[in-house]
């Protein structure tokens, strides 16, 4: 039986304006494009790193 993996739902609530190059990088890799956009991930170890990092710029939910 095989375990199945959570999902995330990440949306863009802040601008990346003025932000750290790496904020701004994190954003991008995240697939996050502007303000209100949303994308949805596969909640792994490195996704959640990633969303730890620019968790004031953005807000999550998880998806059943």
């Amino acid at each position: 039986m095989a375990k199945e993996l959570k999902k995330i739902k990440v949306t863009q609530i802040k601008s990346i304006i003025n932000r750290h190059n790496k904020q701004k990088k994190t954003i991008e890799a995240l697939g996050l494009q502007r303000i209100n956009h949303s994308v949805v991930h596969t909640a792994t170890p490195q996704i959640l790193g990633m969303v730890n990092k620019v968790k004031h710029l953005v807000i999550t939910e998880e998806i059943n």
